[in-house]
């Protein structure tokens, strides 16, 4: 019996490493560079990098929820809020100042390290996640969105309340003076890291320092994606996926699994929640709101349901090209017709959902689908055969742990 392969992020260098390496190569140089090469027209662009990142984190981890477990969630934003309100309190002087007891004990305020308060947002998160998975177990499909969708907006709610009777929140009005990321004594929310002098001669302002940041996360989580996808949890989601009830069936422990794809997933969104938070120095509910779900749900859907590049490709294609229209859609028009006909605003909004329509009718499984068994094809070979039947998209070469699960799922239709 073979034993599964190693999974990668180029499937199609498989047989060939010294490809794959160089490919590796390449990519991290241009994604060092990237920043200094965009940063020539203004650091609004490297802004767009930041949070472009950003939502990559997200829709990875909303991708081990609905791209591998298949389980529609449209509340996820709500473990983006707990991370970010979580790091807003514990790095900011506003619990010191509407809590006395906070105040002798800390007098200039919560100013707790990243390392304590990062890994605490992201196990909330997770608590949170396992506190919406538990009572939604049995339910699939349509039900389950409208659950997660309620839990969601609760959480905004709660936190647009909860400013009295007792001050926690700050109620609309949100957290601000919220700290920035310091490892150790530099400051990545000042130019050239809170140094004196430029660092090795270069001007590095806070958006550069967020970039390497947000990247370094970003591939950790991108790296523990993958693992996860051929391990032996992740061939269980999948197995889910196709057949619960063939799952079941095969002796595995669907509660558990499932309650394990929601809490990891959260726990993404909790930390990217955190460097949200740190990154803009304010967080109020408006920041979470219905169409955050909606739109990291789209990245997944469209890049191409459980295959971490199509996530990722939807992620970055979906914030960045309509944040691209916001600065190009008025002086392109004034070039063309000489005035400008449509508000950037809407034309931004009509090109992002005229976009969606024209993928979802000519490629249904996604920009990037999850090869199927033996494919090791990129994105240009998909052929919209697999993205009509809801969330499960076709898995991924099944391994001896989990494939005679999937296989069950695929063959034995009537168990559903």
């Amino acid at each position: 019996m073979a034993a599964p392969q190693t999974p990668s992020f180029f499937p199609s260098f498989k047989d060939k490493p010294a490809a794959a390496y160089g490919a590796t190569a390449v990519i991290a140089v241009v994604l060092l560079v990237l920043p200094f090469v965009v940063g020539t027209q203004g650091n609004a662009w490297v802004r767009i990098l930041d949070f472009a990142l950003l939502y990559v984190m997200l829709a990875l981890g909303l991708n081990i929820v609905v791209g591998y477990a298949g389980l529609l969630d449209l509340g996820y934003v709500a473990f983006y809020a707990v991370g970010a309100y979580m790091y807003a309190l514990l790095a900011s002087p506003h619990l010191a100042e509407n809590f006395e007891f906070i105040a002798e004990l800390f007098p200039d305020g919560l100013h707790n390290s990243i390392w304590l308060v990062v890994p605490l947002g992201a196990a909330l998160a997770a608590f949170f996640g396992v506190l919406l998975g538990a009572p939604t177990l049995r339910l699939r499909g349509d039900y389950l969105a409208i659950v997660t969708l309620g839990f969601g907006e609760i959480v905004r709610i709660f936190m647009n309340n909860l400013n009295q009777p007792v001050n926690i929140t700050n109620g609309p009005q949100g957290i601000s003076n919220i700290d920035p990321i310091r490892l150790g004594e530099l400051n990545l929310g000042k130019a050239n890291l809170g140094q004196p002098e430029p660092i090795l001669g270069i001007e590095f302002p806070s958006v550069y320092a967020y970039y390497y940041l947000f990247l370094v996360l970003a591939i950790a989580i991108i790296v523990l994606t993958i693992r996860l996808q051929d391990s032996r949890l992740g061939r269980a989601w999948m197995a889910i996926r196709e057949d619960e009830i063939a799952a079941k069936a095969m002796g595995i422990n669907t509660r558990n699994v499932k309650l394990l794809a929601f809490a990891m997933g959260a726990s993404f969104g909790g930390v990217a929640g955190a460097m949200f938070s740190a990154f803009q120095g304010f967080v109020s509910p408006e920041s979470f709101t219905l169409n955050e779900s909606i739109v990291i749900v789209a990245m997944v859907v469209l890049g191409g349901m459980g295959h971490v590049p199509g996530v990722i490709l939807g992620a970055i294609l979906l914030y960045a090209v309509p944040e691209i229209l916001r600065f190009v859609a008025k002086p392109a028009q004034e070039a063309i017709f000489g005035f400008e006909w449509v508000a950037p605003e809407a034309l931004r909004m009509l090109l992002f959902g005229l976009a969606m329509v024209v993928i979802m009718l000519y490629r249904p499984s996604g920009l990037w689908p999850a090869p199927q068994h033996g494919e090791t094809k990129g994105p240009e070979s998909g052929t919209g055969d697999g993205g009509g039947t809801g969330l499960a998209s076709p898995s991924t070469d099944p391994s001896p742990a989990a494939g005679g699960v999937v296989a069950s799922g695929a063959k034995g239709g009537g168990a559903r």
